[in-house]
């Protein structure tokens, strides 16, 4: 499924398999996670994809070829291929174990092509090893929305009371690590939507309510993961001085002015960028210990653009991934 022009459908096209070369793996993809980054890109609020574009980057597959001077993953493996598709190794920030700044860093279904098809290649320094306790459909998700939502989880420090605005793929998955760790999760929705709030209390959560709501106890930290710089205020309003804001979105809309009071306090804000080799290793393992269980509603291959509209509408809950026949 190819983007050729950004703001337009995605069209289905035949291609040659692609052979990887130097370092890199093909994957026969058998799961690809349909995230809001996908739809940031579709849509043109992301503005440097390599066109024409196979989006998608949280690949489950396995690898069938191998290329020339590949070390650690073998044919028959079983992998994930998250957003971070290649770093140089050699800049300050990937000599220190920061690959997710790497200033040339590549993004898998941005500048190469990604899981919205039959096979991938992919660097394999960037392959992750899945877990046996998690299936196809259940791993796509921790990919993205899960090392994600760790790295902005981490930043959060010790916070005890963790509110989290937009109850998607991202927060559904990082409730169930934050409450096994003893943390308390007050989930915040789209005004309306009970469902969803009823999901948020289903995995254990202590609130949930709107985003225009006030909880009933004021949050050590806050991560946002809904788009919207407008919660920024709210959120702030909603965190106890000390506390933490994590912007967890790679694309946001602009950040309303707000009076200093919210921020004095020393509260602070901060985003995250991308996630790094070792928050992959380090979620995936955890996931499984906790146990995490993802709920994903999938669609065919050929069904991707319903895909991003079910998330692009908000009609979503859990998260969306692809499934590829063979």
């Amino acid at each position: 499924m190819v983007l050729e022009r950004a703001g337009e459908p995605l069209r289905s096209m035949d291609a040659p398999d692609p052979q990887p070369s130097v370092g890199q793996v093909r994957i026969r993809v058998l799961v690809c996670g349909v995230c809001r980054t996908d739809v940031h890109i579709v849509d043109g609020e992301l503005t440097d994809p390599t066109l024409p574009l196979v989006p998608g980057h949280q690949i489950v597959g396995v690898v069938e070829a191998v290329g020339d001077r590949v070390e650690g993953v073998a044919v028959g493996d079983r992998v994930g291929v998250p957003w971070l598709g290649w770093a140089c190794g050699e800049c300050r920030y990937c000599t220190t174990g920061r690959q997710n700044l790497c200033e040339r860093a590549l993004f898998t279904g941005y500048q190469r092509d990604g899981g919205y098809a039959e096979t991938a290649v992919a660097d394999a320094r960037a392959c992750l090893a899945l877990p046996d306790a998690f299936p196809d459909l259940q791993a796509a998700p921790l990919l993205c929305a899960g090392t994600i939502g760790f790295r902005a989880l981490r930043m959060t420090g010790d916070a005890t009371r963790l509110g989290l605005y937009g109850f998607g793929g991202a927060a559904h998955i990082l409730a169930q690590v934050a409450i096994a760790e003893g943390r308390r999760v007050f989930a915040f929705t789209r005004p309306g939507d009970t469902t969803t709030q009823a999901f948020a209390r289903e995995l254990g959560a202590t609130w949930a309510g709107a985003s225009t709501e006030e909880p009933p106890a004021p949050l050590d930290a806050a991560i946002l993961f809904a788009p919207a710089g407008e919660l920024v205020p709210r959120a702030l309003h909603a965190i106890a001085p000390g506390g933490t804001l994590v912007c967890a979105e790679i694309h946001m809309s602009d950040i309303p002015s707000f009076p200093y009071e919210l921020l004095w306090g020393e509260r602070v804000i901060r985003s995250v960028a991308n996630l790094t080799r070792r928050d992959g290793a380090e979620f995936l393992s955890l996931a499984a210990r906790v146990p995490v269980r993802t709920r994903v509603r999938a669609f065919a291959l050929d069904e991707a653009n319903e895909a991003l509209e079910a998330l692009r509408s908000g009609a979503v809950e859990g998260a969306l991934a692809l499934t590829v026949e063979h």
